[in-house]
């Protein structure tokens, strides 16, 4: 018996030997695992090759851990079964040895359960009692020890730490043999309280080492996920140690930088930035941006990277931190250039003329109001110099419009070539261009000499032939000039000015330029009376309101937007258009709007009290200097409160040239209003060239296409693809939007199809006063319940 177990050291030392064995297997298999999963990666992207060692190595484990396992299952189990034949004769053996395998099975399902722990305690302390049992029962401690550390090597291989156990017993027994050769101890005598300490021993360095393969598992699953998320970001990611080494990376960050793994791994960070400043229009400000970001390694960094081949990058830069510290920093590169091509096809469209590539009237409007600000600050005039194509409607009819738009389109050229790079050449339409000339002298007459030198220079220019294809054609311009000096005179007036200026050119047999005329100053003076006329209005209250429809589908009515009318005394009704620029200028408008404010807020109550009209919305315009109050907000709920109208009801509608200036008091103001229900519309929106990037800032209800996309909308592809793109635009950031001036049922249909279902213009109504306003409303409630039905 002795001998027989004498040999279980020889049984241990051999798993020792096939644990080496199985390292070695391992090594090899790893490498050759790799080399097939390499070449796979490699068949894509030669470069994404090194990115998924992780994955290379969890697969390689994965495929060996299964086969190894199988193989210490099998020679375990065969280990277990055969140690009750050694013991055969003694029956309390067989029993403790039933017991051992009832202890495996229930440590391994322990373990299985994700208690590693647990079950090698519990089976630590079952093989314990068992070993005290059989010695109880006669057997030697010897015996009972080969029992219980034979079973022990058996479940320990199945809960992560064989090899742990292996060494252990086989180095106890070989210092059994060792200390029984030398006769140190009696034969067969060995010591209980040592093999307690073998015991034991080998149990607290199981217990130690047992969750390392666990934690390894779990660690190389949150690289792999971290891998993957980085991976599937579509902005370049880059982390950076302190001591300026590439530590994590992802193939669209060697894609923004033609990189390859084997350079990052030869070159080192100062390299690393020679080689990308070098595709960088501006490389001594960017890497200047990188010597402030690491003298400051505690601080976030940003700029906007132009690459020479055209790439438009955004590069933001977080300092990452451990325990507080900072131990690296985070790079991320993100592709702008279409979002950048996009914005800058969108301002193409909406200020710039499609045919001849000029600035349309609104770009033109605006650089004109910009012109009168700066011209009355550093002391200069300017002039415009409004330019009409004679017989330009016999071209077209005669030759074909494609041929006119060739000769639009060389006109255009031979203007700008003509004028400064400082002057304004504008398109307004048609065969209507306007060029504005900067910069003149302050005296009038000098101012006047100057702008007619350039103006007998643009006639000659335009006097020379075209070549239209396979016809060539002359044509001649009439030319009328208006000086201007600041903001004495407004955008309308001066246009208006140019204008009478150039029939004038025509009435005297065209092809020549002439002046404003000093005695059509009667128009002027006609505006002093009139100034005189809207104070007395204002103080009289002769004002009234009109009530245009908004629809939406088919033809429900939701409200109405406010329009103001003047009852003159002698005139009759005047138009907007005539006193609203002139109240602007004066101041009246302030009086003014605070009187329709009221207007419309007491007829909201009104109709509040009436189930038919109570869910109707009015629309206010509300005025830049209105706006520009610092009690606007005070003014407007007061008026809420003392006329009892629902804030929910009222609208107010704003246009783009009030985000030009002042823009954070605005959002402010709105947004104080806004939280007490009022709503608000972008007006004509699409005709100011600054708004775009302010949009997502702004509190918005609703965006209203203004009606000059709408005239056209048939026939020009430029302002249908505005409409198109102000819906969409609409649609992306959750706004309602509503179409003015559509007149005529294509025009809706249009609309309609472009995803605008609301409506207002003379296809449904012109502005109505109360009375017929409430009978509109009446006949339409009528249709609509007759369409319902």
């Amino acid at each position: 018996m002795f001998d027989l177990m004498s040999k279980f050291p020889t049984v241990i030392a051999a798993c020792g030997i096939l644990h080496k064995l199985r390292s070695k297997i391992v090594s090899k298999s790893s490498v050759f695992v790799r080399g097939e999963i390499k070449a796979g990666v490699m068949s894509h992207s030669p470069d994404a090759a090194p990115h998924w060692s992780m994955d290379m190595q969890t697969a390689h484990v994965r495929l060996l851990h299964r086969f190894y396992s199988i193989f210490l299952f099998v020679g375990s189990v065969l280990l277990v079964i055969g140690v009750p034949f050694v013991f055969y004769r003694k029956a309390a053996s067989t029993v403790a040895i039933l017991a051992m395998i009832v202890a495996v099975l229930i440590a391994w399902r322990m373990n299985h359960r994700g208690q590693p722990r647990k079950s090698l305690i519990f089976f630590a302390v079952v093989m314990w009692l068992i070993m005290v049992a059989l010695i109880y029962a006669g057997l030697t401690p010897t015996t009972a020890g080969v029992v219980v550390m034979v079973t022990m090597l058996a479940i320990v291989v199945h809960v992560g730490a064989a090899a742990v156990f292996g060494v252990t017993y086989m180095l106890a027994w070989l210092l059994y043999l060792v200390l029984r050769t030398a006769d140190l101890i009696p034969a067969p005598y060995f010591p209980a309280p040592m093999i307690s300490a073998w015991f034991v021993a080998a149990v607290a360095i199981g217990l130690v080492l047992l969750p390392i393969p666990e934690l390894v598992l779990n660690l190389r699953k949150a690289a792999s996920l971290q891998r993957a998320v980085i991976e599937a970001a579509t902005d370049g990611v880059l982390v950076v140690s302190n001591d300026r080494k590439a530590v994590i990376y992802n193939q669209r960050f060697m894609d923004f930088w033609h990189l390859t793994t084997e350079y990052l791994n030869a070159h080192s960070y100062g390299d690393l930035l020679d080689h990308v400043s070098l595709r960088l229009i501006d490389p001594a400000s960017f890497l200047q941006k990188v010597q402030e970001m690491y003298a400051h390694p505690d601080l976030p960094s940003f700029d906007t990277l132009r690459f020479k081949d055209g790439l438009l990058v955004e590069r933001y830069s977080q300092p990452q931190r451990l325990d507080g510290q900072v131990v690296g920093r985070v790079w991320t590169f993100r592709d702008i250039t279409e979002r950048e091509r996009a914005d800058a096809e969108i301002r193409r469209l909406a200020f710039h003329d499609a045919l001849t590539m000029l600035p349309n009237r609104r770009l033109f409007t605006d650089r004109l109001q910009r012109a009168l600000t700066i011209g009355a600050r550093r002391g200069y005039r300017g002039a415009l110099l409004l330019i009409d194509l004679d017989n330009f409607k016999t071209l077209n009819d005669t030759l074909g419009h494609d041929k006119g738009d060739l000769l639009l389109q060389q006109v255009a050229q031979r203007l700008v070539a003509s004028v400064r790079e400082s002057d304004t050449v504008a398109r307004l339409g048609g065969d209507e261009f306007v060029v504005m000339l900067e910069g003149l002298s302050l005296q009038a007459t000098g101012a006047a000499a100057q702008a007619e030198t350039v103006g007998k220079k643009i006639l000659a220019t335009l006097n020379q032939p075209y070549q239209l294809a396979e016809y060539q054609n002359r044509s001649t311009p009439s030319i009328g000039i208006a000086l201007f000096f600041g903001h004495q005179t407004s955008i309308d007036e001066l246009l208006k000015q140019a204008d009478l200026a150039m029939y004038q050119s025509k009435t005297a047999g065209r092809n020549t330029l002439s002046f404003f005329d000093p005695a059509m100053q009667a128009i002027v003076d006609d505006r002093a009376a009139l100034e005189i006329d809207l104070r007395a209005a204002v103080q009289d209250k002769q004002f009234l309101l009109h009530y245009q429809p908004q629809i939406i589908g088919g033809g429900h009515l939701t409200g109405a937007e406010v329009l103001v009318r003047w009852r003159h005394p002698q005139r009759g009704l005047v138009s907007p258009v005539e006193f609203i620029p002139l109240a602007e200028e004066t101041g009246l408008i302030l009086p003014l709007g605070l009187w329709v404010l009221e207007t419309a807020c007491a007829q909201l109550a009104t109709w509040a009290m009436q189930p038919t009209t109570a869910e109707l919305y009015l629309a206010v315009n509300v005025s830049a200097n209105q706006l520009r109050q610092a009690d606007f907000v005070d003014q407007v709920l007061e008026v809420l409160r003392k006329t009892g109208a629902n804030p929910k009801r009222l609208k107010l509608e704003l246009t783009e040239s009030l985000l030009v200036s002042d823009l954070e008091n605005t959002i402010a103001k709105m947004l104080e209003l806004k939280a007490h229900g009022v709503g608000f519309s972008l007006d004509d929106f699409g005709t100011g060239y600054s708004s775009l990037s302010y949009l997502k800032r702004l509190p918005l209800d609703q965006l209203k296409i203004d009606q000059g996309f709408v005239r056209d909308i048939l026939t020009d592809p430029n302002d249908a693809s505005i409409a198109k793109m102000i819906i969409a635009l609409a649609d992306s950031l959750v706004l309602t939007v509503i179409a003015e001036g559509v007149e005529i049922e294509a025009q809706r249909d249009f609309l309609a199809g472009l995803g605008c279902h609301a409506y207002q213009g003379y296809l449904f109504s012109r502005p109505l006063p109360l009375k017929e306003f409430e009978a509109f409303m009446s006949q339409n409630e009528v249709a609509s319940a007759t369409a319902r039905r």
